[in-house]
């Protein structure tokens, strides 16, 4: 198991997993099951508005053999979802309200992974069409390493390969069904990747200062989330704490990146929550970038489309290093909303998966 990265190892160690994990596996081995619900438990208290009622409907167990970190989700028409076990390399569907899985695809092992940072193979965003086709980022250091299709009912097969993949880590994941292509967030190439939806050469569509890590942070961890939003494709700079919009030009260029909010350290994942520009975003810890994420301290943030930014749930709502965000339509009760938390950096981990209701008047 990797150890906790520093300053000086940073590019040779994980980022996300392990930090405090490694001395506390073993005690908590015994206590984890592969999914206990908590379906009946009470509701929090300290969640904040907009949201209300929040609740982990289910726990997932991380050990030495099973690593099931839910780092990426993307929401079915039905209301049920599919999610990404990053480290177990599985993507599975969540029903039943949150609380029981089937496995969709597990993507093939790799005997000797170079993943930067990581250290080890991953998969990691995901996005859908909307015949059901599933994409899926598979971080390995290796020939492997790009965009792989999930096609219902046949095995994954791989589109599309980043070239030099040993500097390369592949993360947020979208698809712009209308134009055909898919956007990739390249957490340590620091670019946006533009890819054919059929599959093909990727190509540099956006890159510049703005998706650079931050000079002082001690990981090098630049862009990490990634939606295609309102004619423009929106980054998160997990290091540099932003939320960045770029445009899509007529010609499907990028315009100029426009940074939208500031003061978002370590930010993961986000959704949208209507059809505004108002985001939730996941924090996936609570410390300064200048050293190596730590603890149980993340946290899910609301940010206004002119960049303000409060809190509305923390860990004591359940939530254990935060890893994405999703958003489902509007309902009779408002939306629900969605939270993984891949545990990658709490001590004890608990990955689960938190559902809370979100106000109808919230775009």
């Amino acid at each position: 198991m990797p150890l906790k990265p520093t300053p000086r190892n940073a590019g040779k160690r994980l980022m996300f997993p392990f930090s405090r994990l490694a001395a506390t596996v073993t005690a908590t081995a015994t206590a984890a099951t592969a999914l206990s619900l908590l379906g009946a438990g009470p509701t929090s208290a300290v969640v904040a508005p907009p949201l209300s009622d929040a609740r982990v409907v289910a726990h997932y167990t991380f050990n030495n053999q099973i690593q099931q970190t839910p780092e990426n989700i993307v929401l079915e028409p039905d209301g049920t979802a599919d999610i990404t076990f990053s480290l177990s390399r599985q993507v599975v569907h969540v029903t039943n309200r949150g609380t029981s899985y089937t496995v969709r695809a597990t993507l093939p092992a790799v005997s000797t992974p170079h993943t930067p940072i990581l250290g080890q193979a991953a998969v990691m965003g995901i996005a859908r069409a909307g015949d059901g086709t599933l994409y899926v980022n598979y971080a390995t250091g290796t020939s492997r390493t790009g965009i792989w299709r999930i096609s219902p009912g046949r095995p994954p097969v791989q589109i599309a390969q980043l070239p030099n993949p040993t500097h390369a880590l592949p993360n947020g994941l979208a698809l712009d069904e209308r134009h055909h292509v898919l956007y990739m967030a390249d957490t340590v190439g620091a670019v946006v990747w533009r890819i054919p939806q059929v599959g093909g050469t990727p190509r540099v569509w956006a890159s510049g200062a703005a998706l650079q890590p931050s000079p002082g942070a001690s990981l090098p961890a630049g862009p990490n989330g990634l939606r295609v939003h309102n004619g423009a494709v929106w980054v998160s700079n997990t290091t540099r704490g932003t939320l960045l919009r770029v445009p899509v030009l007529r010609d499907g260029a990028a315009g100029k990146i426009q940074t939208r909010a500031t003061g978002l350290d370590w930010i993961d994942d986000f959704a949208f929550t209507g059809t505004g520009d108002t985001v939730l975003a996941a924090l996936v810890a609570g410390n300064s970038i200048s050293s190596p994420p730590d603890g149980d301290t993340g946290s899910t943030v609301l940010v206004s489309p002119k960049g303000g930014h409060k809190t509305v749930l923390t860990h004591q709502d359940g939530l254990n290093s935060p890893s994405s965000v999703a958003v489902s339509p509007r309902g009779r009760q408002g939306r629900t909303v969605f939270v993984l938390s891949a545990a990658y950096f709490s001590n004890p981990p608990d990955p689960n998966l938190l559902r809370a209701r979100l106000k109808s008047a919230v775009g």
